[in-house]
């Protein structure tokens, strides 16, 4: 069976996309599952996350798009957290650049993570917070659906909508069958009246798309990346890796995958 791929997307920086790749990948790895981290983004912050210095990396995410070192050639795998990784690094902000001018330049990752597909099970790609050519290619390879992450505030509702126009510009234009696999609500505060309400209305806007688990804020999980591990790793009993298992399982259980007895 091939992976499954999904893409965190969300233009508006600081939402927790990159902590939801990672410790949902995290998760997913302690439930029995094979898992890819594909970092997208130029700042690399989830090859820092992962405790990989990103001006060490020689091959990744920027090689394997233009084709100079395949993919499979550039993956660093950490069998502790029983995760794989195809790290970045500051170079590949210059692949906007050099890519524009290329062929099937919105394919490139999906071209590149092809003969990876059956070496797991799960594939999460992680994009820049931005709406750029890379979050384009990091779309285009979301064979399965995007997980958008919204933070619990007054204008998360704003920057979903203007993600749900690009999102329908790229089913036009490039990939039909794009879809949203669902929205994780991060930075929840359950004192805050604020954010229970936001929830309700992003409930509202994706009627049954929007997972159960709740990412709440946490000092926890704002700590893990300096210690280059994910939250299962750094604070395994804190209400943010609870939060993080439970989506993990809800996402498999949804995905028709057993969980380990």
């Amino acid at each position: 069976m091939t992976a499954r791929i999904y893409t965190m997307v969300n233009q508006k920086g600081g939402v927790g996309k990159t902590t939801t790749a990672i410790n949902l990948g995290a998760y997913l790895a302690k439930l029995g599952r094979k898992v890819l981290i594909v970092d997208l983004d130029p700042q690399a912050n989830a090859t820092s996350c992962l405790g990989v210095d990103k001006h060490s990396v020689k091959h990744g995410t920027y090689e394997a798009m233009l084709n100079i070192t395949p993919a499979l050639k550039s993956l660093l795998s950490n069998p502790t957290l029983g995760l794989t990784l195809l790290p970045s690094s500051p170079a590949l902000a210059g692949a906007e650049i050099e890519l524009v001018q290329e062929q099937s330049r919105d394919t490139r990752l999906k071209q590149a993570l092809q003969p990876l597909a059956e070496r797991f099970d799960y594939i999460l790609i992680d994009c820049p917070p931005s709406l750029s050519l890379l979050t384009v290619n990091g779309l285009v390879a979301a064979k399965d659906g995007v997980i958008i992450p919204v933070q619990c505030e007054y204008l998360a509702l704003e920057g979903v909508g203007q993600l749900m126009q690009t999102l329908q510009r790229i089913r036009q234009s490039l990939f039909p069958a794009l879809k949203v696999r669902g929205v994780v609500m991060t930075m929840f505060e359950s004192r805050a009246h604020l954010s229970t309400d936001v929830v309700g209305e992003i409930r509202k806007h994706f009627p049954n798309q929007v997972f159960n688990a709740i990412v709440p804020r946490s000092i926890r999980l704002a700590e893990a990346p300096s210690y280059g591990v994910p939250i299962s790793a750094y604070a395994p009993n804190s209400t943010g890796a609870q939060a993080y298992m439970a989506l993990a399982k809800e996402l498999m259980t949804g995905d028709g995958v057993a969980l380990p007895e």
